[in-house]
């Protein structure tokens, strides 16, 4: 089959390229390269904090053998690393013909799916600024913000707050152009949401709140300060992100809609 025999939608080819844009700026940031290798946007720092270490997959894949090529390339390089990360596939970018068979080519491989995003997309409606009588919102300025953030991401994930903080620490990136705010119950940091710009969008990143702290409006109120301020800022309206199953119906009631759906894959235990 050819690249031709199946069309990707342009949204699709945006939230990937968003993407790959925001976590090559979430690299350069740690001092890492970046590189673009025949389908593969690799953006890994090799940090003990996964979320960090990435391939996305970033060209159509027409036939059975190309994702099986692309499947072994990546654990090959996965392989060659010290820290463990993510093969991002959006499965737009499959022939239909191939889809059904993404989850065995991937085993084959040694990969398993760690879970599904959607890729969204919007423009902004006229925001006001946001507002939540439980919250006071401080954007990312210092250590103990970076902290903060880098903690609430963490523990959302089930990953090491130790190691999500050393990652954040010293970040130039996350005090001086994401639009980075931490939300606070009293002294404590219940919420976090990033807007980026990325080739002339606002890319949302790394979204998290407090488990014991859900289905108060935490979240989607500092999702509102981020993407106001950042707005603002910038006169951007156009709005793209990879949301999770628990982030998806609050990135609905902004306003936003789903594109796209994409697998992200680990190395199998073992």
């Amino acid at each position: 089959m050819s690249f031709e025999m199946f069309s990707v939608d342009a949204e699709v080819h945006e939230s990937v390229n968003q993407l790959a844009g925001m976590w090559g700026k979430l690299v350069r940031d740690t001092g890492s390269p970046v590189t673009d290798e025949d389908g593969l946007a690799v953006r890994w720092a090799d940090a003990k904090f996964s979320f960090y270490n990435a391939l996305v997959v970033t060209d159509p894949v027409a036939d059975e053998e190309q994702l099986r090529r692309l499947f072994s390339r990546s654990t090959a390089f996965m392989d060659r690393r010290e820290q463990p990360g993510c093969v991002w596939l959006f499965e737009d970018l499959v022939s239909p013909d191939v889809r059904g068979k993404i989850a065995d080519v991937a085993l084959d491989a040694g990969l398993v799916s760690a879970f599904t995003c959607w890729g969204m997309a919007g423009d902004l409606p006229s925001l006001e600024e946001p507002d939540h009588p439980a919250l006071r919102f401080e954007r990312v300025a210092s250590a103990q913000h970076l902290d903060a953030y880098a903690g609430l991401n963490a523990r959302a994930y089930g990953l090491s707050e130790t190691d999500a903080m050393a990652t954040f620490r010293g970040s130039r990136l996350w005090r001086d152009e994401i639009f980075a705010y931490v939300a606070y119950e009293g002294s404590n940091p219940v919420a976090c949401a990033g807007a980026c710009e990325v080739d002339s969008r606002l890319f949302l990143v790394l979204v998290a709140t407090a488990t014991d702290r859900q289905r108060r409006g935490f979240g989607e109120a500092v999702t509102r300060k981020a993407l106001y301020e950042a707005s603002r800022a910038t006169g951007i309206e156009r709005v793209c992100l990879q949301a999770t199953a628990a982030g998806k119906p609050v990135y609905e009631r902004i306003g936003l809609r789903r594109n796209s759906q994409l697998q992200l894959f680990t190395r199998q235990p073992g």
